[in-house]
């Protein structure tokens, strides 16, 4: 990539249409909590992730495959939904429960940013956990990208935007092209002026602040780690692997 100028941000999964991403290489964020949960997963060995856009896509792929092999995953409103093995929060997806196995994950916002992005060239899975390695792939990159941030039901999340600003100045080199695509100035100023505390931050933010009281703060904490993998999550073929 040469230019700042091929790269979009959108806000939400509700912000655009399909088409907008055909031939384009979208990055999904989901901060809080389903991209930083699906590179957790990966880092601990998980086989692949199926992501699936409400309860009833994910029983019906629950009902036709080896329940030994796979494990039902995913959340409604921040909460475990009843009846799964694993709810969102990336600490359960530890190397002893994930590893080898292949996760069918359902959430409010994150799997349906996915869903929506399945017409476009490639789909990475992104977090403040695996960012560097997210630079480096976007830095080579052919097609022109989106940075797709799942939001908060068609609203704006600032922590998914933050990340977004957050890969925006590791690509420019902190110089953002005059010619840059609006969405990417905005992320690219709201990561210039909370740059020094972002933990704080995303500890403010209105997501982090409906979490804490459904599932505490230790998610959070976690989720704004950078750089604890390497793990470079892609969609093939409806299943996210590295």
């Amino acid at each position: 990539m040469s230019s700042t100028k091929n790269i979009d941000v959108f806000f939400s999964a509700q912000s655009f249409q399909e088409n907008e991403l055909r031939d384009k290489s979208v990055v999904v964020i989901d901060v809080l909590r389903a991209t930083s949960t699906i590179v957790t997963a990966m880092m601990n060995g998980a086989k692949g992730v199926i992501p699936v856009e409400d309860m009833g896509e994910a029983s019906r792929i629950s009902q036709s495959v080896d329940s030994d092999n796979y494990m039902l995953c995913g959340e409604k409103d921040g909460a475990k939904i009843d009846g799964y093995d694993l709810g969102n929060s990336p600490l359960e997806y530890t190397r002893e429960t994930v590893s080898g196995k292949t996760l069918i994950f359902n959430t409010t916002n994150g799997t349906k940013a996915i869903k929506k992005s399945l017409g476009s060239a490639t789909i990475y899975i992104a977090s403040f956990l695996n960012l560097s390695t997210i630079v480096k792939a976007l830095s080579v990159e052919k097609n022109e990208i989106v940075l797709l941030c799942a939001g908060w039901k068609g609203r704006l999340a600032l922590e998914d935007m933050l990340l977004a600003g957050n890969i925006i100045y590791n690509l420019c080199d902190a110089q953002l092209s005059d010619e840059a695509n609006d969405g990417a100035k905005v992320a690219f100023g709201l990561y210039e002026k909370y740059s020094d505390d972002i933990k704080s931050v995303v500890f403010q933010s209105n997501h982090a602040q409906r979490l804490k009281d459904v599932v505490g703060t230790d998610d959070i904490d976690y989720c704004c780690q950078t750089d604890i993998t390497d793990q470079l999550p892609i969609l093939h073929d409806g299943i996210i692997s590295t």
